[in-house]
């Protein structure tokens, strides 16, 4: 973390639920790879400012996101959660519940596009996206992002710059990859406005145009 970021933080108290939450995550012996704080704080911002009713999350792990993107619904918005491990999903849902948004939130366990094809088919849409799983499946997560999307709706991915990685052409692996298409093709794609945040691990911002 750079020294703005760990000044960012400085300023802001440490959130009681989702530090309960962080250690959650750790007595499970799940990876220590939730959204960042300030991140965290700007996805409730953008779920309020957006107005979203229903949003779709593409990676639960245990629950961190999903309660701050809970936080920004208003009344009567749902969240629904793609998760490949049933474990994670366990998890999460408990800290949801705890955090008192178990009424808003459910969750499809298995392939996450398994999971967006059977939504395609079922005609589902949604107001709101957030991306933070398998970084090979970037790529593709888009393009549903794309599809399922209501005009106007927000899509976000986290850690797209891989802890420098992206930034560094000297790594070819399949998941630096497949980010850097996920990149480009988010700041170029004529469907969306966006832009693409370098603090922390990166995040990409976009509204689908209507």
């Amino acid at each position: 973390m750079s020294i703005e970021e760990q000044y960012v933080d400085s300023l802001y108290k440490k959130d009681d639920q989702l530090e309960r939450v962080k250690e959650g995550i750790a007595s499970h012996g799940m990876p220590d790879i939730s959204v960042a704080d300030g991140y965290g704080r700007l996805l409730t911002m953008l779920v309020g400012m957006s107005g979203a009713k229903s949003i779709l999350e593409i990676g639960a792990l245990g629950g961190y996101s999903g309660i701050c993107l809970a936080r920004g619904l208003g009344e009567g918005g749902t969240l629904l959660s793609l998760e490949l491990l049933p474990h994670y999903a366990d998890v999460a849902r408990a800290h949801l519940e705890e955090a008192g948004y178990g009424d808003r939130v459910d969750y499809r366990i298995g392939d996450a596009k398994e999971s967006l094809a059977r939504l395609k088919e079922e005609g589902r849409t949604f107001d709101f996206f957030f991306i933070d799983a398998d970084k090979e499946g970037y790529p593709i997560y888009l393009d549903y992002a794309i599809e399922l999307a209501n005009p106007g709706a927000v899509i976000v991915a986290d850690n797209i710059l891989l802890r420098g990685r992206t930034t560094n052409m000297d790594k070819q692996g399949p998941s630096v990859l497949a980010v850097r298409s996920f990149n480009e093709r988010f700041a170029a794609d004529p469907r969306l406005e966006s832009t693409i945040l370098p603090g922390y691990d990166g995040l990409a911002i976009a509204r689908v145009k209507g």
